[in-house]
This record gives C-alpha cells, sequence and structure tokens, in this order.
C-alpha cells in the first residue's frame, strides 16, 4: 500500500472536499482519503499494484480539481 499526500487548490470547503473523497473512495484501488479544509492537503492511501500516482491525478484533473505542486 502506497501513501501520498497532494494540495489541492480548491478543496478548502465541504463540498468539493465530499465531491473529491466520492470520485476516489469509488475507485476500488483506494483505500483512505483524508483531505485538510484549511490548506487543501490530502493524504491518499492506494494499491500502487493496482492504480499508479499519475492515474490519480488525472483522474482529479478531469474533474476540475488543480493539484498545488
Amino acid at each position: 500500500m502506497a501513501e501520498e499526500t497532494i494540495f489541492i487548490q480548491n478543496a478548502t470547503s465541504d463540498t468539493p472536499i465530499q465531491q473529491i473523497q466520492q470520485l476516489l473512495k469509488g475507485k476500488d484501488r483506494i483505500e483512505r482519503v483524508l483531505i485538510d479544509t484549511d490548506d487543501g492537503e490530502m493524504k491518499i492511501e492506494f494499491d500502487e499494484k493496482k492504480i499508479c500516482l499519475k492515474s490519480i491525478y488525472s483522474l482529479l484533473k478531469e474533474n476540475n480539481f488543480y493539484i498545488q505542486r
């Protein structure tokens, strides 16, 4: 199981956070999603044998969530 921290620019209120959690938790390869409303910090646990981080980034971008780098 891999763990990654990602900062999502527009994930600082309840609605986008709920959307992200539903989007990612709907995938069987993603075990856990925690998002801090103060700064959009998202900690994600996923099975790296079934999904790569690049695919997670793409899924977020396709749904209009912007990753801060």
